[in-house]
This record gives structure tokens, C-alpha cells and sequence, in this order.
């Protein structure tokens, strides 16, 4: 089966918005970001087995609103027993290392999209449609809030320089990807 992006009709590469007479390193970057493995991996209210017992790709389980990553994986905190895992890597192994009677193990890999935005006028870009503070949080930080109406997770991948990843429902991708590219313009952008 092939990955069709959810926005392979819309995302163009180029440069948009105010960016006349601007160095293109100062300019937001916008990219999406595809062929990622995503899984969900929840724990069951009756379980009693401990989380940090396992790993995925040598990392341990994250902590409340926190990221655990590596170069490969990213494990992202979503509440109480439950946590999303993008790898680049194939983790199927690992996976099956969890016991299925304490543990629900969901492959969302195509059900979501995801656009990286990097540069100084991140935070300005996030609260022009969220109203999470995101000035406080910094790399490895996660959350979940809104976006102009679309339910997101924003995974904080660096403070220097500034890089988030925003998830959102790959049904509302396309509204999303807008919403973000609006908020953009007055800044100038650079899509990859």
C-alpha cells in the first residue's frame, strides 16, 4: 500500500508572504513531514505492569507533558498511560515486546499530518491561532491545545533555533496547513 500525504495537493516548495527584501535564512520554514511510523501505546486502567520497564529504540517512556527522543524516535506524553511514538525506524520489534493483555498498541502512521515550522516567529506563528502560552515552553516540551478550531499536538523539537511539529487529523490537514501558512504570511516563509 503507498502513503498518499494529505497534503500532497496543497504544500508547494517555494517562498510566500511578506518576503521581499528579507535574507531567506530569517524567513519561517514550513515543511511536512512524511513516511513516519506513529503509534499510540496505552495502558490498560487494570494494568498493573510498570511503564518503565520498556523502551523503544533505547529510550524510556516520557513524562508527564514531555518528549523522549533520539535522533530516530520520538515519545510523546498524550495523558495519563498514553503515548504516541513517531520513529523514522521500523519498531515492530520492539512493539512486540509488550504484553497485549496490559497494553493497546494502535498503528496511526496515515492518520495524521504533520507540518514543521522552524524560525524566530514560531511562537508568534502559534499564538496568532492557539491559545496556549507557548512562549514558556521549551524543546522537549509537548502539548495539546487548539489551532484556529483543529485539535493539535505540538511536540517542541528545539529552542535554537526554534522548531515544533504540529499534529493534527490528517481529515482536517488541509484546514490546518492553511490556518499555519496564513499565519505565516506577515512573517514571510519558506516552504520545503
Amino acid at each position: 500500500m503507498s502513503n498518499i500525504s494529505s497534503l500532497q495537493n496543497v504544500h508547494k516548495n517555494g517562498l510566500f508572504g511578506d518576503h521581499d527584501d528579507k535574507n531567506e535564512n530569517n524567513l519561517i520554514k514550513l515543511r511536512e513531514i512524511k513516511n513516519i511510523n506513529l503509534f499510540q501505546i496505552v495502558k490498560y486502567k487494570r494494568s498493573n505492569e510498570n511503564i518503565s520497564n520498556y523502551k523503544i529504540n533505547g529510550i524510556n517512556f516520557s513524562e508527564s507533558l514531555k518528549t523522549s527522543y533520539n535522533s530516530e524516535t520520538r515519545i510523546i506524553w498524550m495523558g495519563p498511560n498514553n503515548w504516541f511514538v513517531f520513529s523514522t525506524k521500523d519498531i515492530n520489534e520492539d512493539l512486540k515486546n509488550f504484553n497485549q493483555s496490559e497494553f493497546a498498541i494502535t498503528d496511526l502512521s496515515h492518520s495524521r499530518s504533520i507540518i514543521e515550522i522552524e524560525g524566530d516567529m514560531v511562537y508568534e506563528v502559534l499564538k496568532k491561532g492557539s491559545p496556549l502560552d507557548s512562549g514558556k515552553l521549551k524543546e522537549g516540551d509537548c502539548a495539546n491545545t487548539v489551532y484556529n478550531g483543529i485539535t493539535i499536538t505540538i511536540d517542541f523539537i528545539s529552542n535554537k533555533p526554534n522548531v515544533v511539529r504540529i499534529f493534527g487529523l490528517r481529515s482536517f490537514g488541509e484546514s490546518l496547513y492553511h490556518s499555519i501558512t496564513d499565519a505565516c504570511l506577515e512573517y514571510g516563509y519558506k516552504s520545503l
